[in-house]
């Protein structure tokens, strides 16, 4: 086919590497402007655009899409097949998905209609999901509401984090989009409707996300702090500054009775009573303005005592 590829972080890469090998004729990729990164704001390529180009393929990096009449003339030269948007981070207006015989198609991290919006990895794994996976769909004017094509599921276990998933369902997307382009060639897919019912949001994440909420268990704790990496990552309060939470791990066994957020140290733990009676252990922390501690030297350093308070 002749496709415009629309991507921006690592996700999307794997899934513009499977398309060329596969034989499709990339004729554009679009991809968000460069931004500056890091401490030092250096302003680097972003990884889509750093892809394509040792391909040959030819980069824009719109700032703005909705009326801009020089892309539409490019996209209209163009004429592709098919628009393939993989976290592209742009709304596409009307005219563009419209153009193409294909239509525009997204290459999703859920299992739709669940986890529609911005951090479906993330919230499915916050929220205690056993599996999630990767839906190809025609887009539309709504968010993630257009009409499903493929589906491929994948495992949620007890130590996944974002991160991992992230890297998993890039390559499980990537061999589906492949899919899903001969299916629609041969006429071998039918489009289904999504029955919104059953949707649920998965929102922007905002800093806020990482505090920790000690009445909520162990274990939804641990599932946030596993979902929110790398950020907002998981912290709490402590004395009035910011600790950090780099390491943590839920606690089979149910604490004595303590208030949720108080800390008691057993054997150079660090342990912190949470709701419903369970315990959570702190592996590695970090107080603001602090390098990072253990436990034992972070309990030792700074002199805390058995049912002093976080949060």
């Amino acid at each position: 086919m002749n496709l415009v590829f629309c991507g921006t972080p690592e996700f999307a890469v794997p899934t513009l590497e499977a398309l060329a090998a596969a034989g499709h004729e990339i004729a554009l990729v679009l991809s968000q402007p460069d931004r500056p990164v890091g401490r030092h704001a250096e302003v680097l390529p972003t990884p889509v655009k750093r892809t394509a180009h040792p391909l040959g393929i030819p980069v824009q990096q719109p700032e703005k899409i909705r009326n801009n009449e020089k892309l539409r003339t490019e996209l209209e030269r163009i004429r592709p097949d098919a628009i393939i948007v993989v976290a592209y981070g742009r709304i596409l207006p009307q005219w563009m998905l419209d153009l193409p015989r294909f239509g525009c198609i997204n290459g999703h991290a859920s299992l739709l209609p669940r986890w529609r919006g911005a951090a479906p990895i993330q919230w499915a794994i916050a929220s205690g999901d056993t599996e999630t996976g990767v839906t190809t769909m025609l887009l539309d004017a709504g968010l993630d509401t257009g009409a499903m094509l493929l589906k491929q599921s994948a495992p949620i276990l007890v130590d996944t984090t974002s991160p991992m998933l992230f890297r998993e369902l890039a390559v499980l997307g990537a061999s589906l989009m492949v899919q899903t382009l001969q299916g629609l060639e041969a006429g071998t897919i039918t489009p289904e409707k999504q029955d919104d019912s059953l949707a649920t949001l998965a929102p922007m994440l905002k800093r806020e996300d990482g505090l920790i909420d000690w009445s909520h268990s162990a274990a939804e704790i641990d599932r946030r702090f596993r979902g929110f990496q790398p950020w907002p990552g998981a912290y709490t309060v402590l004395r009035g500054k910011k600790l950090i939470v780099h390491a943590m791990r839920p606690e089979a066994w149910r604490t004595r009775v303590a208030e949720p957020g108080s800390i008691q140290s057993e054997q150079g733990k660090m342990c912190v009573a949470c709701g419903e009676g369970s315990t959570l252990i702190l592996n590695e922390v970090q107080l603001e303005g602090k390098k990072r501690m253990s436990p034992a030297d972070f309990l030792r350093g700074f002199q805390i005592q058995d049912g002093e308070m976080l949060g």
